[in-house]
């Protein structure tokens, strides 16, 4: 339990740091443009500490999750003393607000990306390309008999049970080239041909140098259909689930895993409406769906199991994920996201650029008032979507399996 609680902790700490990094990469790049920094503070609610360094306040908040980074100006809505009116945010060129506005995403991109170039040099990344059904027939383990499809023989044999591969004398390492003359080039090729067959039956296999015709008497087990199937008893032999890389490899081994989590990352935004109502069932009591979106809270409870058991790999890969996940969603094009500010400002620049064609002088700043009834519903909608999945990640969490 206390390692569970140890893990849960690190997590939110992650978390806590990544998001403060976010709040730190807007500044960063607010006073390389020269824009005035009020206040950066990690945290929320009473301060706790706080110090002055040049014309910015930094500090720490009661509540350690989150921050907030001040920068003057950021709407030309927002009131500015006399003093800080030259440098306020929104007075600064488009590309340069842009910049200052993507740069909390590219903060998370950046803290996802060195997690897992980390892995990849340490302890390896997991190797996406296993695909059971095409890999080659090659034997893995030849097990002590055949069991009905949901069973495990590792669970034990009842007495007298079939066990044809093991009789017929394949071996682990043993490459099926054909089954009863049928090529079998994949281990799905294999299987499809096996559950249609019973009795002995004629299989070419390749050990080593040597090519071997073994008879194996294919015994009748029950599928998952409820029907009847053909099966040996031998597992598939598997490429590694983790693969490590050199420090120079890693980069690239790291940026094609990337790639993969934004793909992953993408789809699962394009999924999370049709998910909601699975995340009421949970609420409900019915059975969690390990694919319906998790709060921080669900999250950090999903690290701390990897932890309890030692899954390292997972708790990193999570974090990595939560990072790329907050960053592209962050990026959506809808207020008080960054992604709206940003469309704000391409909207401003395309207009000023289609009246100019018009021989029009360029419009003001766009009134953020106006836009205030579109924000507060998609602040309602969000916030409502965070208390489902807190709620359900309270009362009905996804857990690991033991």
């Amino acid at each position: 339990m206390l390692v569970w609680i140890l893990g849960i902790i690190l997590f939110a700490l992650g978390i806590c740091i990544s998001v403060a990094l976010h709040e730190a990469g807007h500044m960063w790049a607010a006073k390389a443009f020269g824009m005035r920094v009020r206040r950066y503070f990690v945290g929320f609610g009473p301060t706790l500490w706080s110090f002055r360094r040049g014309e910015t306040e930094y500090g720490l908040k009661g509540i350690p999750f989150g921050g907030f980074c001040d920068i003057a100006g950021m709407t030309a809505m927002d009131e500015v003393t006399p003093e800080e009116a030259p440098r306020a945010m929104w007075r600064f060129a488009t590309w340069k607000r842009f910049v200052v506005m993507v740069s909390g995403s590219i903060t998370h991109f950046i803290v996802g990306f060195v997690i897992l170039y980390l892995m990849a040099v340490t302890m390896g990344l997991p190797n996406t390309e296993v695909n059971t059904v095409a890999e080659p027939p090659r034997v893995a383990t030849v097990n002590d008999c055949v069991v009905d499809k949901g069973s495990s023989s590792a669970d034990g044999c009842a007495a007298g049970a079939p066990a044809p591969a093991k009789d017929a004398g394949l071996r682990p390492g043993d490459l099926v080239v054909s089954v009863a003359g049928t090529p079998t080039p994949t281990w799905g090729d294999m299987v499809k041909k096996v559950e249609g067959l019973s009795g002995p039956t004629d299989f070419e296999v390749r050990r080593g140098d040597q090519t071997l015709n073994l008879t194996v008497d294919v015994a009748q087990v029950t599928a998952a259909n409820g029907g009847k199937a053909g099966a040996i008893g031998v597992t598939v032999q598997l490429p590694p689930a983790m693969i490590a890389y050199s420090p120079l490899d890693g980069f690239g081994g790291a940026i094609s895993y990337t790639g993969d989590m934004f793909v992953g990352v993408w789809n699962g935004l394009l999924a999370f409406p049709e998910k909601i109502p699975k995340v009421i069932e949970a609420i409900g009591g019915g059975e969690r769906d390990p694919e319906t979106p998790v709060s921080v809270v669900g999250a950090s409870i999903i690290g701390g199991d990897a932890v309890e058991r030692g899954i390292w790999e997972l708790f990193l890969i999570v974090l990595a994920t939560l990072n790329f996940f907050i960053g592209v969603f962050n990026l959506l094009p809808l207020l008080p996201l960054d992604g709206g500010h940003i469309a704000v400002l391409f909207y401003e620049k395309i207009r000023d650029w289609l009246r100019k064609l018009r021989g029009k002088p360029a419009g003001g700043p766009v009134d953020y008032n106006r836009l205030s009834a579109v924000t507060m519903v998609f602040v309602l909608i969000g916030g409502a979507v965070v208390v489902l999945t807190v709620t359900a990640d309270i009362v009905n969490p996804i857990r690991l399996p033991q």
